[in-house]
């Protein structure tokens, strides 16, 4: 894992347990047989693909709003 996207990575998603979780995440998928959503080179790593993904956009973290106790 490059240590330049995860810099870049920080900057859009400001919460380090978050952009964990959402990149290993999205490693998971990668490693299932889904396809990258960004151009990749060999030498990439699927942390990278998936930190480059964030990066450009294409991985967006959706926060939910948690229901009203009693509702």
């Amino acid at each position: 894992m490059k240590s330049d996207l995860v810099e870049k990575a920080s900057d859009i998603v400001t919460d380090p347990l978050v952009l964990i979780n959402l990149v290993s995440q999205r490693v998971r998928q990668l490693n299932s047989g889904r396809s990258p959503l960004v151009p990749t080179r060999p030498s990439m790593g699927v942390a990278d693909i998936a930190l480059t993904e964030i990066i450009e956009g294409k991985i967006r973290l959706v926060v939910k709003k948690a229901e009203a106790a009693g509702e």
